[in-house]
């Protein structure tokens, strides 16, 4: 009887293991192509600001393997809505659009036009100023772990009003950068200090900050608005993979269709002012 039971036990799992071997097909919604809109209008601090790109493209299915969904033959145009000077951008026929005669102004407002496929595209935001970068320091102490490198960055915050940031932070040799934002609300009129730290891997050593690495950190003006949307995308992002974390939504940005609503474009409108510095850990 005992081993009657143990070999009955022993078809069931050899039955299971095969089931497991069979292919299941998975219908994954596809949606339509939607226009995708890079449009961040970013002026140096202590440059003339002229030169500005703006890249068109389209979305594609999440298992698409198709590279180039670059946009041709869109008419991209930015407004000053204080002075009423259009600029018009050239088409480069690669998805990109470039000017080389913006002339950002700070808290002015700016409106951008795409026409595609007939339809038409608006977003407006103000071009946000944003405080000198005032000191770069590294320690062992003033991030989340002792043992390993961090670099913080200083800033006077202007006093008596709204301000918002947003920090982008690249190691020389990464493929992606870290972004961050944050607002003025509980230090307003104060000296700022942001610091950034890679946490420590055991078993790879090169993951932290080293001596010689080099990072390259900004610092923007962002307007209240964007603040917001990159908030949400920074925290989707960070919590990618957390079986716990809240269900991701699609976060749409700035760009309007106003020839039809409901094909809204993807991507963001931005005019920013920034400052920049390069740093090498010793």
């Amino acid at each position: 009887m005992i081993k009657t039971i143990k070999l009955t036990v022993l078809f069931t799992v050899l039955i299971a293991f095969i089931s497991c071997d069979d292919k299941i097909d998975v219908d994954v919604p596809e949606a339509a192509p939607r226009l995708v809109i890079e449009a961040s209008l970013d002026w140096e601090k202590g440059t003339s600001g002229n030169n500005q790109t703006i890249k068109l493209s389209t979305s594609t299915p999440y298992f698409d393997t198709t590279l180039n969904t670059s946009v041709i033959g869109a008419s991209v145009k930015v407004t000053n809505n204080n002075s009423n000077v259009e600029y018009n951008f050239i088409d480069q026929n690669d998805g990109n659009y470039t000017i080389d005669n913006f002339v950002p102004v700070i808290n002015d407002s700016y409106t951008l036009e795409v026409i595609y496929n007939g339809e038409t595209y608006t977003a407006t935001e103000r071009l946000m100023s944003v405080a000198p970068i005032t000191n770069v320091q590294q320690s062992l102490e003033g991030g989340f772990d002792d043992e390993v490198l961090d670099v913080t960055i200083f800033f006077d915050d202007p006093a008596g009003e709204e301000n918002f940031y947003m920090f982008r932070i690249k190691e020389e040799g990464d493929l992606f950068a870290e972004l961050e934002a944050e607002s003025d609300e509980f230090s307003d009129g104060n000296t700022q200090e942001e610091f950034f730290e890679k946490a420590r891997d055991n078993d790879d050593e090169t993951e932290e900050y080293n001596p010689g690495d080099i990072v390259n950190i900004k610092l923007y003006g962002i307007s209240e608005r964007y603040y917001n949307y990159i908030t949400l995308l920074v925290e989707q992002y960070d919590t990618g993979g957390d079986p716990f974390s809240a269900i991701p939504a699609e976060i749409k940005g700035n760009c309007i269709n106003v020839t039809n609503e409901a094909n809204y474009a993807f991507g963001y409108f931005r005019v920013t002012e920034f400052n920049q510095v390069t740093y090498t850990f010793q």
